[in-house]
């Protein structure tokens, strides 16, 4: 399927690996020009290179922690007007309600809420002007049924989700649309790090607790970073217009729920 987006200007936040790297794969796939970032400088050319070999495409690189305003700052300069915008964010680290301060809020608020959308607002004013633009949150299904571990994420992501919400809707007569994408467990470095703390916490083998975690998914697997790719430059395609304010959920069919 052509998704009508060859040439179009994309940002992908985080994409030097994991999930923001397979949505960058699919968009490179699909003809977008990409301005890719990461914290890390190597990682990230790495990946940009890989892309350009493969697809052909049309890459930036900007080394920079998009969590904070110089990082954004950087990354605007590099595309000040995106037609397509990927937010994304390692998640913070789990533990127990009793465990948390103030600083671990704002540390999780900071990251996972307001860098979004401060991106967001950043952006809408162009694509609105333009009549096209296309966001696409990467959030969690802790959203849609929350982990008593990550409660960090749980408590930071929800706040982004309503603000989609109601922003999505105000700014879809311009033809601009606003989703989130709402990722279960997929074979990145963050399931490594999760199972790895589920291991040590049960004295068993990382393979082991993979398996564990893989039993209670209905796919009896975890998600790759391709397909979530896929879905994430469907809903940035030309094709995805009508599709407004929605949490997308990719998860394996680990959330047990009706709607």
């Amino acid at each position: 399927m052509d998704l009508g987006i060859r040439g179009r200007r994309a940002v992908i936040c985080a994409s030097s690996r994991g999930l923001g790297l397979g949505c960058a794969n699919a968009l490179a796939e699909a003809g977008a020009e990409l301005v890719m970032n990461a914290r890390s400088a190597a990682p990230l050319k790495a990946a940009a290179q890989a892309l350009r070999d493969t697809h052909g495409a049309v890459i930036k690189t900007v080394a920079a922690d998009i969590t904070t305003d110089a990082g954004r700052a950087a990354v605007l300069q590099a595309c000040p007007d995106p037609d397509i915008l990927v937010t994304n964010a390692g998640g913070p680290p789990p533990g127990m309600w009793h465990d948390w301060v103030r600083d671990d809020f704002i540390r999780a608020l900071d990251a996972n809420m307001l860098s979004p959308i401060a991106l967001m607002k950043a952006v809408l004013p162009g694509m609105m002007d333009r009549g096209w633009g296309r966001i696409v949150n990467i959030t969690s299904q802790s959203v849609k049924s929350p982990i008593a571990v990550l409660g960090l994420s749980n408590s930071a992501r929800a706040g982004l989700t309503g603000y989609v919400a109601g922003t999505a809707r105000q700014v879809a007569a311009s033809g601009v649309t606003i989703n989130n994408l709402l990722p279960g467990i997929h074979a990145t470095d963050r399931a490594v790090a999760l199972d790895t703390g589920v291991a040590d916490a049960q004295g068993i083998s990382l393979d082991a607790a993979a398996a564990q975690r893989a039993a209670t998914i209905p796919a009896a697997r975890y998600g790759t970073a391709q397909e979530f790719g896929a879905m994430c430059a469907f809903l940035c395609s030309t094709h995805a217009g009508y599709i407004v304010g929605q949490n997308i959920l990719l998860d394996g069919g680990s959330v047990n729920s009706t709607l």
